[in-house]
């Protein structure tokens, strides 16, 4: 028996253990064959993807890999949510690869960053994917999955080899592509269960966010998987409260992952939605006014979570465990060192820098080529979220971020790229974007923009042309032509002014 690394788990009594060898794949088809894994509400009529199904798909996935790709080749994965999806990563895992999750709402420019500075093989998608990629496209998900033959052997990869990489959101430039081992999963398991009152025998899992992120990703797919709970795989073309409560129903789902626009999208409808048993949320604290609704309208206490794409899932809330205290984000989760740190590293009672101690299986390895990058991530042993917190007794309460991210309809999106798209319409000369506060999303995209001298542009056809080329959640809902932009002697815009004046712009 090889020596493992301990992280504390659910309760005393349970421990996770990181093995010396670990491949995610088979940590997530260890279940038996007959057991249900994945509710595919993909198509008209409903299908139970068992275990073993599921690991077919990821042996033909393989196979038609295997002569192609060798271990740390990166490989993209562009589906939404469906089977196919989930064993496209499994496969990739499965040969040593690491697998690249692309979003569906990227449009080429989006896009094509990624898949550059990613140096991607193929992407494994659809027809639709198909279109947005060229031939980097590799289809093999169809009816027929892959390629016949024997099974295909899990490579014996170690918890620190690459598995994944995920792109952040971009917040001082391009985005960063966080490159996580094959322990992430291992890391994310106890603050998932915790999330969820402690996952049992009998639950379902569903989120209505897309698997190409860490939320949907590792949050509730590879997770479900892992602990044997039943997840269920649907598109919501456009996510409505009465399709919300539909859905819910026909999959049988106990444990859902709001992300905090849903959640305002439902309570806005008064949509109330009897039977599950859990309901987590994370990106933002929700206050008293939100909780309080959530008992009406569930029956429960929603728990609130927190992470990001470099170490997620670090602190929780659970109700079943401890009382919710309103404006915190919970505790943190067994096996993760939280701290609130200042300037010079040191933990502090005081306001500060939400930080995580190295060591914590759900960080990344590194950013992606970004060696500077991984360096200013970190303060001494302490990885550094970027956001503001405080301690209230052993509770950890968001104060704000420290960064220029904005956070619209449950999406961190970065105002750096946003820029640079529209400084390639040929009116623009200079452009500044920031989050104006909004009650629905949290924040809207808007964009102050200088024009060339003589040029012309129409809000309208700017918010077109970045809807074009990044993904449509992160077009410029508002566009505010000046005169000039307020700018520091190195030429940089002072987005600080900027986010004052969106502000000052609210209706209150």
């Amino acid at each position: 028996m090889s020596p493992a690394r301990v992280i504390p788990g659910l309760r005393s009594d349970q421990i996770w253990a990181i093995p010396d060898r670990l491949n995610m794949a088979r940590q997530c088809l260890s279940q038996p064959s007959e057991q249900v894994a994945i509710l595919d509400l993909t198509a008209s009529d409903p299908r139970e993807v068992t275990f073993g199904d599921l690991g077919e798909m990821v042996d033909g996935i393989a196979r038609a890999l295997i002569n192609d790709v060798r271990p740390g080749d990166r490989v993209g994965v562009l589906l939404s949510q469906s089977p196919g999806c989930a064993a496209a990563h499994l496969a990739i895992w499965k040969i040593g690869a690491i697998s690249v999750p692309l979003f569906k709402l990227f449009k080429h420019d989006a896009l094509s960053s990624r898949v550059g500075d990613a140096g991607l093989k193929f992407v494994l998608t659809d027809s639709e994917g198909a279109a947005l990629v060229g031939d980097l496209a590799k289809p093999v998900l169809a009816d027929q999955i892959g390629q016949e033959g024997p099974p295909v052997p899990f490579a014996d990869t170690s918890p620190e080899e690459p598995a994944v990489l995920i792109y952040t959101s971009g917040t001082t430039g391009s985005p960063k592509g966080a490159l996580h081992g094959h322990r992430v999963l291992t890391g994310h398991l106890p603050g998932v269960s915790i999330s969820h009152n402690h996952l049992r025998q009998g639950d379902c899992l569903w989120t209505p966010a897309d698997w190409a992120w860490i939320g949907g990703l590792f949050d509730v797919l590879m997770p479900g998987l892992a602990l044997g709970v039943p997840i269920v795989a649907a598109r919501l073309d456009k996510f409505t409260p009465e399709a919300c409560a539909d859905l819910v129903m026909r999959g049988g789902v106990r444990n859902v992952f709001f992300p905090p626009t849903a959640l305002r999208m439902l309570k806005a409808a008064d949509q109330t939605i009897p039977g599950l048993r859990s309901v987590a949320s994370g990106g933002e604290p929700l206050g008293v006014e939100m909780l309080a609704w959530g008992k009406k309208a569930f029956g429960l206490t929603i728990n609130e979570f927190y992470g990001q794409t470099e170490c997620n899932m670090v602190v929780s809330s659970c109700a079943e465990d401890f009382p919710a205290h309103p404006g915190c984000i919970g505790k943190p989760v067994p096996g993760h060192e939280v701290a609130v740190i200042d300037g010079d590293g040191r933990p502090t009672n005081e306001e500060g820098d939400v930080a995580i101690r190295r060591g914590s299986a759900s960080m990344m390895l590194e950013y992606w080529n970004r060696p500077d990058a991984t360096t200013e991530k970190f303060r001494g042993d302490w990885l550094i979220t970027g956001d503001r917190g405080v301690w209230e007794g052993d509770y950890l309460r968001f104060v704000g971020r420290d960064d220029d991210v904005i956070t619209s309809a449950g999406y961190r999106i970065g105002p750096a790229e946003i820029e640079d798209c529209l400084l390639t319409h040929p009116a623009v000369a200079t452009v500044g974007v920031v989050g104006k506060p909004d009650p629905l999303r949290t924040e809207i995209v808007k964009a102050y923009v200088v024009l060339k001298p003589g040029a012309e542009a129409a809000e309208q056809e700017l918010q077109d042309w970045v809807k074009d080329r990044l993904a449509q959640y992160s077009y410029p809902r508002e566009v505010a032509f000046l005169d000039e932009l307020p700018m520091t002697v190195t030429g940089k815009v002072i987005r600080k002014e900027l986010k004052a004046r969106a502000a000052g712009e609210v209706i209150t």
